[in-house]
């Protein structure tokens, strides 16, 4: 376990704000977003498991088809993501693929489904 946790996004920098939603709701931490990276802190006393995040962000890497180009390594309090091949990612946000996630700007409300998310959307518009 582990205090603060540093996630390196250099590989991914199109998805880091999706990604750092996702996977500091799934790990209950606040994020705090950095230039190349996102630092995640823990919320009270509890410190953050590591390996929960990890699986995490391998969870939304395969949800987006991207698990098997990018490799996530964990040393001390810090993960990186790496191109497994060199290959930059190449995302579009507006022609996301099946099964990716939606991300809330306003409250990190996170679903696979879009119909789900647009109807989530309208709260903060009323």
């Amino acid at each position: 376990m582990a205090g603060m946790i540093t996630v390196d996004c250099r590989d991914v920098e199109q998805i880091k704000h999706d990604l750092l939603v996702y996977v500091s709701d799934n790990v209950a931490a606040i994020p705090a977003v950095k230039l190349h990276e996102f630092v995640l802190s823990p919320i009270g006393e509890e410190d953050i498991d590591q390996s929960v995040v990890v699986a995490a962000i391998k969870e939304f890497l395969e949800s987006i088809g991207e698990a098997r180009n990018f490799a996530v390594v964990s040393a001390g309090e810090s993960v990186s993501i790496r191109s497994v091949s060199g290959k930059q990612l190449d995302r579009n946000p507006a022609g996301r693929q099946p099964g990716s996630m939606f991300a809330c700007p306003h409250c990190g409300f996170v679903t696979r489904y879009e119909v789900e998310y647009n109807q989530h959307k309208v709260i903060h518009y009323f």
